[in-house]
């Protein structure tokens, strides 16, 4: 198994405790993060090295990248394990799985690579790569049958783990929070690259809203160590900044948006949880402008964030690169938090995109998986 970030380490984990509840004797390895191994992966490298932002940053990584994939690759083509599953980074799996199934290892990949969104070409190579597709979405599986490639929907696992009526005042409770408080959740990214671009927007947002609702407190989660310091290095910037009603967390993004009247979100999967636990927000995003020209030519949605494209429409603000101003989304913010009957609307949406992701996804998965082995190639738990 390879995977290369937070989202793809927790897809991963699920699917390796699915495939140990139904199987006597299995070993896995590859490249994963600490959720995989906490449920028995060997990591021979760290899901972290693969964690690049960007074609900028991609080009920077390249050589050590490139040097991880063929160490990895000569050691699977010795070891011919029984299936190889590539979870997301298309841009590193693909190549990995196209080597492995020309050598006959079965290959599946997990979590199908956004050809919706942009480069849709590479279907054609993910047809070269694969020998099936697990699809998170419901819209995805038509694509690929039409390509004649093998795919099945499995859901999402974040519709099967967080559950359908958020409690905002049992969150409250959970992070010490005052129960009648305006709170707001800002979250800058997961990854150092995303807080080179996000920190400072992300405090002068909550600068300009805390003149407009001088009694509001933020919460800002962080997932590492590192992502922690910068931001706090941030802050230190002035004295105003320092006076700033900020309360940043390790970890707990799901329970501070689940908490907050309203949040920040950066694009990817972190819009797909604020709308699982039927938190307002609105998207943002900043990246390097060269990686911003070069995927701006090659999209093909009007949307970014998983809230608008499951529902095929604008129901989140979307303030992406020039756009991402602080003046903008505190705007948005405020607005959101004074209109009650939109907040309403959004939690119904939500709570429709949750029903069609719950799946029992990793059930499913496993499924998938082994269904792809031969007879006698596995035994089950007794």
């Amino acid at each position: 198994m390879v995977a290369g970030e937070a989202s793809g380490d927790l897809l991963a984990s699920h699917l390796i405790s699915a495939v140990r509840r139904r199987v006597q004797s299995v070993a896995f390895y590859g490249i994963g993060g600490p959720r995989m191994e906490s449920a028995g992966f060997d990591a021979l490298f760290p899901a972290e090295k693969l964690a690049v932002h960007g074609y900028a940053e991609a080009l920077r990584h390249y050589r050590e990248i490139s040097g991880i994939r063929k160490a990895l690759l000569k050691r699977l083509l010795r070891d011919r394990p029984d299936v190889f599953i590539g979870v997301d980074a298309p841009d590193f799996n693909l190549w990995l799985e196209r080597k492995l199934k020309r050598a006959g290892i079965r290959v599946i990949h997990y979590v199908s690579p956004s050809i919706w969104a942009w480069r849709g070409g590479r279907i054609r190579k993910i047809g070269q790569a694969v020998d099936r597709i697990l699809a998170l979405f419901p819209f995805e599986p038509e694509i690929y049958q039409r390509a004649g490639i093998p795919v099945t929907y499995v859901g999402h696992p974040l519709a099967d783990t967080i559950a359908r009526d958020s409690d905002q005042c049992a969150y409250r409770a959970l992070l010490e929070l005052p129960k009648d408080q305006l709170v707001f959740a800002l979250l800058p990214g997961s990854r150092r690259s995303e807080l080179r671009h996000m920190a400072d927007l992300v405090i002068d947002t909550a600068a300009l809203l805390h003149q407009r609702f001088p009694d509001a407190l933020f919460l800002v989660p962080l997932a590492t160590a590192e992502t922690r310091d910068m931001f706090q290095q941030a802050l230190a910037r002035s004295e105003e900044r320092t006076s700033l009603p900020i309360r940043v967390l390790y970890g707990h993004a799901q329970q501070a948006m689940a908490a907050s009247d309203a949040s920040l979100v950066t694009s990817g999967t972190a819009t797909l949880e604020a709308a699982l636990v039927k938190a307002p927000h609105v998207i943002a995003y900043r990246m390097a402008n060269l990686s911003w020209q070069l995927m701006k030519r090659m999209g093909y949605l009007p949307w970014v964030g998983l809230p608008n494209i499951l529902s095929r429409r604008f129901v989140v603000p979307e303030f992406l690169q020039d756009d991402a101003t602080a003046e903008n989304i505190a705007q948005a913010l405020g607005n959101l938090v004074e209109d009650k009957v939109v907040c309403g609307r959004l939690r119904a949406r939500f709570d429709h995109i949750h029903e069609t992701l719950q799946q029992n996804t990793a059930e499913k998965a496993a499924e998938a998986v082994l269904s792809l082995l031969p007879p006698g190639a596995w035994h089950a738990q007794g």
